[in-house]
């Protein structure tokens, strides 16, 4: 077991990521009539809603093609099904466990099912989480240029461009650092092992590198210019349909905002879940959800607490029930799937 786990650190980061999402929770549900917002659900348009909770869960089918690009270096021709598989076991394990163990469980669920080391299906997964970051970004900024975008840009007292150029900074630096890394991979490595890691406490520092040389791994793909132009083709892709979803849930619950905020909100929730939470993101996705329809919109707090609610449930749901559908298939004990993080970090230092 890992230093981590013996010091209780994944005890703590559980802790805090519970603390956050009660705070998160508890502003996002200010002033609000609980008896308002179960009307506004029991009332939002049962065709719609069945379409963008439909949209929601094909976002995940859509991964699991992204997946393949990434993947074609090290897994040529990697079969659709166990990609898919694997994804939904990884959203599902963020769903029900606490600190976003489920990128490790996605790695860990497609090395039993493919001839793929840990470490590099880990890597990938590190990769392609950070064409989310750069895509939901360029969408973000895209939202907010469009002309229907509202004036209104705070909320209770909370500035919206500061806030966003908070949460856009490191994914600017973590671009720039990209760059180097398929550039100069080995010199960016030493680098970090001549300054920033020794600034880290002894126990950290082996960890850390062997996380960087995993993400390296990944990195092969974008060697490829095809293999790049591909994978972000299917990033937009994938937040389009995401956001489609989210449009179509705007219409069942009568939410102002038209595809353009559709396209903002779902980059918004996609920001403020990158915090430590609670499971299933449940506290910073209603205050994403208050912030951006309530503050930036003008849509009346019930509603958007509805809304919220609504289609936060209906998309949690499905994939929850196909990840552990597909757990239960491979043999994944709830057990083994907690314990991802550590069988990932013992393959990457003994792979790499």
């Amino acid at each position: 077991m890992s230093g981590a786990r013996k010091n209780g650190v994944l005890g703590w980061k559980s802790l805090l990521g519970v603390a956050l999402s009660v705070a998160l929770l508890a502003f996002a549900l200010r002033g609000v009539h609980l008896g308002e917002v179960l009307r506004e659900v029991s009332q939002a348009r049962p065709l719609e809603f069945l379409a963008a909770i439909t949209a929601a869960t094909l976002v995940f089918l859509v991964r699991a093609w992204r997946w393949r690009p990434l993947l074609q270096p090290m897994l040529p021709d990697a079969p659709l099904r166990p990609r898919f598989a694997a994804t939904t076991i990884g959203f599902m394990t963020n769903n029900i466990l606490p600190v976003r163990i489920g990128e490790f469980a996605r790695a860990f669920a497609l090395s039993r099912m493919q001839p793929i080391p840990v470490a590099a299906s880990f890597g990938t997964v590190a990769v392609e989480r950070l064409f989310d970051g750069l895509t939901i970004i360029v969408f973000l900024l895209i939202a907010m240029a469009l002309p229907s975008f509202p004036g209104t840009v705070s909320m209770d007292g909370i500035e919206m461009g500061g806030m966003l150029r908070l949460f856009a900074a490191p994914f600017a630096a973590a671009g720039v650092l990209l760059l180097a890394m398929v550039v100069r991979p080995r010199w960016t490595v030493a680098l970090f092992e001549r300054s920033l890691v020794r600034l880290l406490p002894r126990r950290m520092r082996r960890p850390v590198i062997d996380a960087l040389e995993a993400f390296l791994a990944g990195l092969v793909s974008l060697r490829t210019p095809s293999l790049v132009v591909r994978i972000a083709l299917w990033s937009g892709a994938l937040w389009l349909l995401n956001a489609l979803s989210f449009w179509l849930a705007f219409r069942a619950f009568d939410i102002p905002g038209g595809f353009g905020g559709a396209l903002f909100l779902q980059s918004l929730i996609a920001i403020l879940v990158a915090v430590p939470s609670a499971p299933g993101f449940f506290g910073p996705y209603e205050f994403a959800v208050r912030f951006g329809l309530v503050g930036v919109w003008g849509v009346e707090v019930n509603k958007a607490l509805g809304f919220a609610i609504g289609f936060h449930m209906g998309s949690f749901i499905p994939v929850t029930v196909i990840g552990l559908y597909y757990a239960w298939r491979l043999g994944l004990s709830l057990r083994e799937v907690e314990r991802s993080e550590e069988l990932v970090e013992a393959a990457v230092e003994r792979d790499l």
